[in-house]
C-alpha cells in the first residue's frame, strides 16, 4: 500500500476519521512512509476537499476538522454494515420526520454497498423483527431534541410547556443533565428549579424548549446515573402485575 498513493490516501483517511488527532510520526508509522510523504497525502486530502488541521513543530499532528460540506466517508466493512443496519432501525425511532430521512440515507448507502455486503445486511433485517412503535402522543420533534441536547452538553438552563400525566399544562424552567431513550419514548433528566427537586420529563409531552441563558454548576444524579434515575421513576407510576 505505500506504494500506492490512491490506496494510501483512502487508508489515510480512515485513520483521520477515526482518531482525533495524530501526529506526523504515528501516521508515517502506520502507513510505513515518511513524514514526507504524509505531508503529501495530506495536501492530496485537501485538494479534494477534505479540512484536515496541522500543528507543526516537535508535537505537531493532524486531524479531520469540520467542514463547510460532507465530504465523501471511508467505511470498512463491519462499519458500512452497521451504518446501514443503524439506518433502517431509526426509521422507526419515535422522533419526528426521522423516517423519511433515514430511509433516504439508507438507500444511498445501500446503492454503495458491494454484493457482499449487501448480503450480510439482508441477512440481519431478515433474521430481526420488531413492533412498530405507535406512541399516544405526538412524536418528539428533532429541533427540540437538538435544542435540549445542547443545552446538556453546555450547561444551560431551559424553559418549556409541559403537559403532565393528569393532563395540566405548567411552564417548566429546568437545569438540564441528560436525555434517555428507552427506544420506544425520549426522557429528559433535569433539576426543576422551582420546585427544588429531580424530575423526568417525557419529550412528547414538552413544548417548545428554548435556552433560557442562565448557567449551572452540574448536580450528581441521584442513584446510579440518568439512566437508573428514569427506570426507577417509571417504575413507580407504572401499576404492578
Amino acid at each position: 500500500m505505500r506504494d500506492d498513493p490512491t490506496g494510501r490516501a483512502l487508508h489515510l483517511l480512515s485513520l483521520l476519521q477515526a482518531h482525533r488527532w495524530w501526529r506526523a510520526a504515528e501516521l508515517a508509522e502506520r502507513l510505513e512512509v515518511t513524514e514526507r510523504t504524509v505531508r503529501r497525502d495530506i495536501d492530496r486530502l485537501r485538494d479534494l476537499g477534505y479540512p484536515v488541521d496541522a500543528v507543526t513543530g516537535k508535537y505537531g499532528g493532524y486531524r479531520l476538522a469540520a467542514g463547510s460540506h460532507v465530504p465523501p466517508l471511508v467505511l470498512d466493512d463491519d462499519e458500512a454494515v452497521a451504518v446501514a443496519v443503524g439506518l433502517r432501525y431509526a426509521a422507526e425511532a419515535a422522533i419526528g420526520g426521522m423516517e423519511e430521512t433515514s430511509l433516504r440515507a439508507l438507500t444511498k448507502i445501500e446503492l454503495l454497498l458491494p454484493q457482499r455486503l449487501r448480503r450480510r445486511v439482508s441477512a440481519l433485517h431478515s433474521s430481526v423483527s420488531s413492533i412498530r412503535w405507535e406512541p399516544d402522543n405526538d412524536a418528539v420533534h428533532p429541533e427540540a431534541l437538538s435544542v435540549l441536547a445542547a443545552a446538556c452538553r453546555e450547561q444551560e438552563e431551559v424553559r418549556f410547556d409541559y403537559r403532565g400525566r393528569d393532563g395540566n399544562d405548567t411552564h417548566r424552567r429546568v437545569e438540564p443533565h441528560q436525555l434517555v431513550t428507552t427506544g420506544q419514548r425520549w426522557y429528559l433528566v433535569a433539576w426543576d428549579q422551582e420546585r427544588s427537586d429531580w424530575r423526568t420529563f417525557r419529550l412528547d409531552r414538552l413544548q417548545r424548549p428554548t435556552r433560557a441563558g442562565g448557567r449551572f454548576t452540574p448536580r450528581q444524579i441521584p442513584g446510579d446515573g440518568a439512566a437508573d434515575f428514569v427506570e426507577r421513576s417509571l417504575e413507580s407510576v407504572i401499576p404492578k402485575k
